[in-house]
Order: C-alpha cells, then structure tokens, then sequence
C-alpha cells in the first residue's frame, strides 16, 4: 500500500474503539503517473502509536496548487469531466479583457444617445467585485451576507454612512426580489459593474440633471436608476452577441487570452486515468474553435516528443450554444454543427454522441442519457455561480467545481496581510478581556470606544487590500452572498482547474469540519462539567463501533447474531426490557457509522465493490 500512512488512534478512556484514518496524499515527490486502482480495505488490528510520539500535521500542498473542498468527494468515482470554456479553460487576462468590454458598452451606448462626456471614463480594476446586488429602485450597488443583510452600500461612486442605509433600507435589510434585484455574478459582469457605478455618478452629480428617489430629471426628460441598468445591460448584451468584442478578441489572443501548455497534457492524463472529457459552452462553434485552437496551438502533442493533435481529439464530446442555464432545464433542440461552415445541420440528433463530431444545444438529461452517465458520475467545471454551478448542482446532481481567479489575490492578501489578521485577533483578546471579570451584577460599564475604533480602523485596511469594495468572500468577519452561494452549490472550488494536476485520480477530496460556534470558540481542553443534563440523548452500545461499511470481523458478527436472538429480558444502554409481543420496544444502538457523506460512496457501489473482492 505504497503512499498510505496507517494511523492507529486509541480514544480516551473508557471508550473501547481503535481506528486509523488513511492519508490520501499518494504523489510523491518523484511520482510522475498518477496511483490507480488502490483500494482501502478493513484492517482489523495495527499497532498503537506511543502516546508520547506526537502526530505530524495534516499535510496541504503549496496554496497555489490548492483546490478547497465543501463536501466531500472521492475522485475514483468520478466517471466524466466536462468543462466550461469562457474563464474556464480559457482564462481571459485581467484587466485588459473587462477594459475592452468597458470600452465597447461606453461606445454602444453612446450610439444609443448617451452623452459623450461618458467615453472619458476609464475601467479602475480596484472597484468591482463579482456577487454584489444591483438595486434598480435607489440605484445602488450592495454588498451584503448570505441573509440579505447590507454590508456595504454605494451609490455611484459614493459610499453611505451608516445613517443614509437605514433611511433606504430598515434593518438594513434586503430581500432577493429578482423584479427589482439584479445579481451581478460573473466575471463578465465586473466591466459592467463599474459601468452602472460611473453612469449613476455622472448622472447626479452633473448640474445639468437633477436627482430624485428613484432616478433622474433633465427638463422634460426624466431616467429612473432601472431604465438606465436596463440600457447598459442591453449594451453589454448586444457587445457580446452582435459587437465586436469577440473579433477583437480573436484579432488580438496573445493580448486577451492566457496560455498554458500544461492543458494538453493534463487532459490526457484524464483519458488515461480511464474517464471521459466534454466540453459544455455556451459559445458558438467557430469563436470556441478558434480559442481552443490557439490554447492547443504548441509544437508538440500532450507533452514534447508527442505530435501536435487537434484539440477536437483531447474531448471525447463537444457541445456548443447550450444555452446555459437553460441547458439544465428544458434545454433546446440537439443538433450536429458542421465544422467547415460552422452551419447546424438539418433535422435533431437522435442517435449516439461521436467523438471528434460537434453538437449543439441539447439538454441536461438527454445528454447524460446519451453518454451513459448518472448525476454523481459527473464532476462539471465552471466559472458561473449560476449558470454552470448552481444549475448543474441543483437539476443534473451533478458533481461540481467552481472556478475562482480572483483566489490569486484572495491568498495573496490572507498570507502577504497576516499582520493584519494578528491585529483584529489580538484586539478581539483586549476586548474579550475588558469583560473577564463582569457579570449581570456589574453596574459600571467598561469603555470600549477606543478598541472599536481601532478594529474599524484595521478592519477597513484589511478590505482595501483586496480592493475598494473588500474580499470577494467576507466583509470584515462576514462572509458574503457569493460566499454562501459557493459553499451551498460548489463541492470544489479553486483558482484553475489546473490545480488538479496536483492531485491523484484515486484522491479523496474530504470536507473539512464545519464547526459552529459553541464548537470552535470551546477548546476540548476546557471541561464542561454538570450535575444532571437536562436532555440526555447518549446512547452506548456494548458491541465496537464499526467504521466504514462492509464485512464485520467474524467476533463481532457472532455477538451481533447472539443478542438478535436473545428470549425474555433484553438489556441495553442499562435499560431493561421484558418480553413482549411488540417486535421492537426501541430502535437498536447502531454499530455502523450512520452518516455517508464524508465516505463520497452510496451503500450500492460498496456492496458491489465488496462483493468482487470476495
């Protein structure tokens, strides 16, 4: 077993369970080819480690080759790969990209009748973040927490105090009406973004317009805040559907597009490993032609000596115009493209998907259908919280991993600001301190005006490391609406899809523990004693614990069977029961782990995987 570490781990006392937990870090340094075909299989005993031997930390590779988990998923069991295409496997370089698309809309809107003075305004990269609300009543950009509540507030280029919110918005509070609510989640959105702040500016502050509520007035002529974000995103629409920003894009790749030699061999390795590829977008055939073939444009195949390959032979499936996130839904009609012309062929697509053929449209279910795929066999990477995430998650169950860039900086600032972070702690003691020795009896009230000040202070240099409107994940100690959203929907999520390269195909991704308060702000150090519990909801049992599910070792299997069968008196946990007529006086002391999700493996796929070992 070549690359795992057994640990044998002996509970405190009076629990009688011994287990050990397997370390799936299988690269070393020197492996080249990933590990395949590994199984863990049910050790009965191991050795105990010394108790004066302390355990090394768990280890992580290097940041930057991370990917980061919210639940758990075992890579063996991923049977298909497929990918997005926009800020996916093609990553467009920022800023340059959001200035080109900041420059068309200015100028489409201009053409529209917008005032000229509007094309002076130039893209500043710092202010935009992805995931803030856009309210088209008061014509303002929000930043707010998973519930609703308003973390920061701007109107144009003007952030409001404290006060000013309250006035627009009790409580501070919002609600995720899509009527008047506008989320603007995705990279695309960013030029935009600074595009609705810059016009909302210019409108109320320029003498020539005068502000009311909900918009603004020039003579006759009156704008509300909605009909001016309905106009730039008509703009930003026609840009990218009927403009010029993919001309220039293609006119210009070295200038827009990254490029990465590391994607041809990293495709083939997943052909290797024995899974299939597709590619999912919603890009038209010939712009998603000549971006692939510019990110396969190397002199050599999956890595040097090999001939260069088209990158049609990398997928085993490719599909154009899906109409995202309509694709997980009802979708469209399935279609062949005609690669010469990029024309769609006549009549729908009944029969099998081909290799090196391209499709268009479709939808969720047919296409799974088609390649023989069930929802969990799926592992879909996307940069698109909604249409490639969310949607994907919550109608195909497919398994998913969110593409986050913006985590370069994020890291950057969590590791080059550690100063920072040390300072709120270390004001966080001082102020846990000041009410040590206070309790419901105290009559003076300790002045803590200057320890708010200066976490507000340090708080608020913290959020300009990251940009003008803070971290695309928190808000000072809250995190964000796309924060929550990326926790809900994305089983993994990391900077490049890239970063699996990193990670073996037998890897086992596993969550870490999501702790609530009473959980991480108690140390296991701390005793918390009682004289009688008002619920006492334990239960033992007088049968081991058995981790993991399959075949029990043959004593534990003969007291199980023994206790099955046992007439008259029936004892557990210290309660007593008498014979009766009733099959079952209280539900039986499991003596399997009962929860499976951290396994990433239905009871049906291990019954099965036990039964071929036998």
């Amino acid at each position: 077993m070549n690359g795992y570490k057994l640990l044998n781990v002996t509970l405190r006392k009076h629990q009688t369970l011994r287990y050990f937990c397997l370390s799936f870090n299988l690269l070393s340094n020197n492996c080249k080819q990933p590990l395949k075909n590994m199984e863990c299989k049910f050790i009965k005993k191991c050795d105990v480690i010394p108790e004066n031997q302390k355990l090394p930390k768990k280890y992580y590779r290097r940041a930057e080759h991370r990917i980061f988990v919210n639940r758990s998923l075992h890579l063996e069991n991923v049977k298909f790969y497929g990918f997005d295409m926009d800020y996916t496997l093609a990553e467009y370089k920022s800023p340059a990209y959001e200035t080109l698309g900041f420059n068309l809309t200015k100028e489409r809107l201009v053409h529209k009748g917008y005032p000229e003075e509007i094309l002076e305004f130039e893209y500043d990269p710092s202010f935009p973040v992805r995931g803030l609300w856009f309210d088209t009543l008061y014509g303002n950009l929000l930043k707010v927490d998973a519930y609703g509540n308003i973390l920061v507030c701007v109107h144009g280029f003007e952030f409001l105090k404290h006060s000013q919110v309250y006035e627009l918005y009790p409580n501070k509070f919002l609600t995720l009406d899509e009527s008047r609510v506008y989320v603007l989640n995705t990279l695309f959105n960013l030029p935009e973004t600074y595009l609705i702040a810059c016009l909302i500016d210019y409108f109320t502050n320029s003498p020539q317009y005068t502000r009311t509520n909900y918009g603004v007035r020039c003579g006759d002529l009156a704008m509300s805040f909605k009909s001016i974000f309905q106009d730039v995103r008509n703009a930003v629409d026609y840009v990218h559907i009927h403009g010029d920003l993919k001309s220039k894009t293609i006119e210009n790749l070295d200038l827009y597009l990254k490029k990465d030699d590391r994607l041809p061999m990293f495709l083939s390795r997943i052909k290797d490993s024995g899974a299939k590829i597709f590619i999912l977008t919603n890009s038209e055939y010939n712009f998603t032609d000549k971006i692939m073939t510019y990110l396969f444009d190397f002199p050599y195949g999956a890595k040097p000596g090999e001939p260069h390959r088209n990158w049609k032979t990398y997928f085993d499936w490719i599909v154009v115009d899906a109409k995202k996130p309509l694709f997980f839904g009802e979708g469209t009609t399935l279609r062949q493209v005609d690669t010469k012309t990029g024309a769609l062929k006549m009549g729908h697509h009944v029969g099998p998907l081909h290799e090196e053929l391209v499709y268009s449209g479709g939808s969720c279910d047919v296409f799974t259908d088609m390649i023989g795929a069930k929802g969990k066999d799926v592992l879909y990477v996307g940069d698109h919280i909604f249409g490639d995430i969310l949607k994907s998650k919550k109608i195909g169950g497919w398994r998913t991993f969110l593409i986050v860039p913006e985590l370069v900086q994020e890291l950057h600032v969590w590791t080059d600001k550690c100063q920072l972070f040390e300072q709120l702690q270390d004001l966080d003691v001082k102020l846990g301190h000041m009410y040590k020795d206070l309790d419901s009896g105290t009559k003076v009230k300790p002045d803590i005006s200057k320890l708010r000040i200066s976490i507000r202070d340090v708080t608020h240099k913290m959020d300009l490391a990251y940009g003008m409107l803070g971290s695309l994940f928190r808000s000072g100690s809250r995190q964000t609406f796309f924060s929550s959203q990326v926790v809900r929907y994305a089983d993994l999520y990391a900077a490049s899809f890239l970063n699996l390269m990193y990670y073996p195909f037998c890897y086992m991704f596993r969550a870490p523990a999501m702790l609530m308060p009473h959980e991480s702000t108690v140390a296991h150090e701390q005793r918390f004693t009682f004289d009688k519990p008002t619920i006492d909801r334990s239960r033992t049992s007088s049968v081991p614990l058995i981790i993991g599910v399959g075949d029990l070792p043959e004593e534990i299997s003969s007291i199980s069977s023994n206790e099955s069968n046992v007439k008259g008196k029936e004892k557990e946990g210290g309660v007593t029961f008498q014979s009766t007529s009733v099959p079952h006086m209280r539900p039986e002391t499991p003596r399997q782990l009962t929860h499976t999700h951290d396994e990433d493996c239905s009871d049906d796929e291990e019954v099965a995987k036990t039964a071929q070992t036998k």
